[in-house]
């Protein structure tokens, strides 16, 4: 088993350059930036788009990392459950998502908590 994305990623960037493919170095600041965003505005946000030279939303570009970089090499590594639960996470939200919009709906932190054990006695088996 493996975390999905940044094994997935790894052996793609090993496969793609024994294949003699390339990818553009960016400048450190860009990279950075794109960090910031990402950790400052989550799935929500945007991130730049180095290839198309624009902002994108966040979750358009993850799944455009998977389909393209790393769906043909989940299932050697043997973690394609791992990454369609994280696909399932960015598209359903996080659980913090969820906890807010149960506090916003009911105005009480026990109905937050009886929300996280209900989902904590359902979770998936990976």
């Amino acid at each position: 088993m493996c975390g999905g994305f940044i094994p997935g990623h790894n052996r793609k960037a090993v496969e793609t350059s024994l294949c003699y493919m390339t990818f553009r170095v960016y400048p450190a600041e860009l990279i950075d930036e794109n960090k910031s965003r990402a950790a400052w505005q989550v799935l929500d946000g945007t991130l730049i788009d180095f290839g198309k030279q624009r902002e994108a939303p966040t979750r358009e570009l993850i799944n455009k990392l998977v389909s393209w970089f790393i769906d043909d090499v989940v299932d050697d590594l043997g973690c394609r459950k791992e990454v369609l639960y994280a696909c399932k996470i960015m598209e359903d939200g996080t659980s913090a998502d969820r906890q807010l919009a149960a506090l916003e709906r009911s105005g009480d932190m026990r109905a937050v908590v009886k929300q996280l054990i209900s989902e904590t006695n359902d979770l998936p088996e990976l």
